[in-house]
């Protein structure tokens, strides 16, 4: 059997193919499952796709018609698929439940002390031989407070970080991690961690109740000063509330490692196309604010295990096996 793998990247595709080699054959593409893509899996009974796949029901139903019966994600995040259609058509879905989350927190911090510390700035002055101190002034983390937002395999992975660092911890979940309260984390109320902490760093998932869990009054409960980070999903946040807090000077710094509306543009190569978002051109126009293309989970340890798990995924398909990463089951 040929898989058809789509929204593969460059540095992703040997893996794919090394990962595939003596199980079944694999078609890597650099193009993205939509509406328009969708006919190219027309014939292949099962294809592979990325975080930014559409498999809303439009295009569930094309790829039903054309053949497809097995859709394996590779990522964790499935709110880009409608299961119940798939589950009406007859599909099987499954994700990756499981990779590093060191991945994820590591870059997370990355983003954290970039726009703490001025990072970029910094680096764009000095290529141009300009080697002044002004307006680069960050502050120690030693001792502050970080408001942790999820703490999961990835928030705690985070919290670690933050512990080693010296600081404080609040933490926000549906249910403690035990891991976490054994380095000192308390558990608040959301609205007293936006309010204490200096650090907030959101690690929960995409669903219809996180939606804007960030949103207009979460923003204005935060102080002035802090520092924001997602490295989850862009859609907890409320971007246009985001910005016109950004508009009256507040935040000491912003990373976004993920937007709300970055389907049909991260990943892909934007640069000599005028962008018609305009939440996002005036987001990245911040001094303060550090934007990049959802790649906290790209290290090769994390991808390698993303890729493992997708052909162990298609395997236990062929074998009609069912695993933990099964979201809609064979019929």
């Amino acid at each position: 059997m040929e898989i058809l793998a789509f929204g593969v990247q460059a540095d992703e595709r040997p893996l794919i193919e090394h990962a595939f080699a003596g199980h079944h054959e694999v078609r890597c593409l650099d193009v993205f499952l939509n509406e328009d893509t969708a006919p190219i899996a027309a014939g292949y009974e099962t294809i592979s796709t990325s975080v930014n796949a559409d498999l809303g029901a439009r295009v569930l139903e094309l790829l039903a018609a054309g053949g497809t019966r097995m859709v394996a994600q590779r990522s964790t995040g499935f709110n880009n698929i409608d299961l119940d259609v798939a589950e009406r058509l007859g599909m099987t879905v499954a994700r990756v439940s499981y990779y590093s989350p060191y991945s994820v927190a590591e870059f997370a911090w990355t983003l954290a002390m970039a726009v703490n510390r001025r990072v970029v700035r910094a680096s764009t002055r000095t290529r141009d031989f300009d080697f002044r101190l002004d307006g680069l002034m960050g502050r120690d983390l030693h001792g502050r407070t970080a408001g942790v937002l999820g703490t999961g395999k990835i928030g705690e992975a985070f919290a670690r970080i933050a512990h080693g660092f010296g600081m404080r911890l609040l933490g926000w979940d549906i249910a403690e991690n035990p891991a976490c309260t054994e380095l000192g984390m308390r558990y608040v109320p959301k609205d007293q961690l936006l309010a204490e902490s200096d650090l907030v760093s959101l690690h929960v998932p995409l669903m219809p109740e996180t939606r804007h869990l960030i949103d207009a009054p979460a923003l204005k409960a935060m102080r002035d000063d802090a520092i924001l980070v997602n490295s989850s999903r862009g859609g907890l946040i409320d971007t246009a509330a985001l910005v016109a807090e950004l508009r009256e000077g507040r935040f000491a710094g912003v990373g976004l490692d993920v937007y709300e509306a970055e389907a049909g543009l991260f990943f892909l190569d934007k640069s000599l196309q005028p962008i018609e978002d305009d939440v996002l051109a005036r987001l990245v126009t911040f001094p303060n604010v550090l934007v990049t293309s959802h790649q906290a989970y790209y290290t090769v340890d994390a991808v390698g295990q993303i890729v493992d798990a997708t052909v162990q995924n298609v395997l236990d398909y062929t074998a009609g096996r069912r695993s933990e990463n099964v979201l809609v089951p064979r019929s």
